[in-house]
């Protein structure tokens, strides 16, 4: 399996290693520190500028810690779903679910991740939960996979590239999505 793959994000995406991790794809990690979903808007062009056969996006835990609402973040990830859905056309997107964080901030990423589960098909996206393998029974990031219910240990990441490299595979194993038509032909 090989391919262009870009992640696009916060510093989760930053931190993560992806090049080392994925050593089969030509990883762009074009994740930023402190990003929120307005410096990803922000920064699309040098995601355009590989034109990759995927991109990866994790971004929102920095808007919910500035309380950003949900539709906040929501409408912003769509402006970014549709941004890369028109300029690439025939690039994959993966969209993962912001991550938990801490008790107080569950309830919006819940519903951020919600609306993002059913927003990705419209735009020929797909969806990566990855609450399921990060969260604890309350719904926050598991003490098992951080330290600070923000960052992720190399443990974490672990469990994270456990979810992630199925699924970029298994996109990267079928064609390449159409471009959705925003005006008659």
């Amino acid at each position: 399996m090989s391919g262009v793959v870009v992640f696009v994000g916060d510093g989760l995406s930053a931190g993560a290693r992806w090049e080392e991790r994925l050593g089969e794809f030509e990883v762009h990690n074009l994740g930023v520190s402190g990003d929120t979903t307005d410096d990803v808007i922000a920064r699309l062009d040098a995601v355009v500028e590989i034109d990759p056969d995927a991109v990866v996006l994790q971004v929102g835990t920095n808007d919910v810690g500035w309380h950003r609402s949900d539709e906040y973040v929501v409408r912003n990830i769509e402006t970014i779903l549709c941004t890369l859905r028109k300029k690439l056309p025939g690039t994959r997107v993966l969209i993962q679910s912001v991550p938990p964080r801490e008790r107080d901030a569950v309830p919006v990423i819940r519903s951020i991740n919600r609306h993002l589960r059913q927003f990705a098909p419209t735009v020929k996206a797909r969806y990566l939960d990855l609450w399921p393998a990060l969260a604890d029974a309350e719904g926050t990031l598991s003490a098992e996979w951080s330290t600070d219910s923000l960052h992720l240990t190399e443990a974490g990441y672990v469990v994270w590239l456990g979810e992630l490299r199925p699924a970029l595979i298994d996109m990267l194993e079928h064609p390449a999505t159409l471009p959705i038509r925003t005006q008659p032909a």
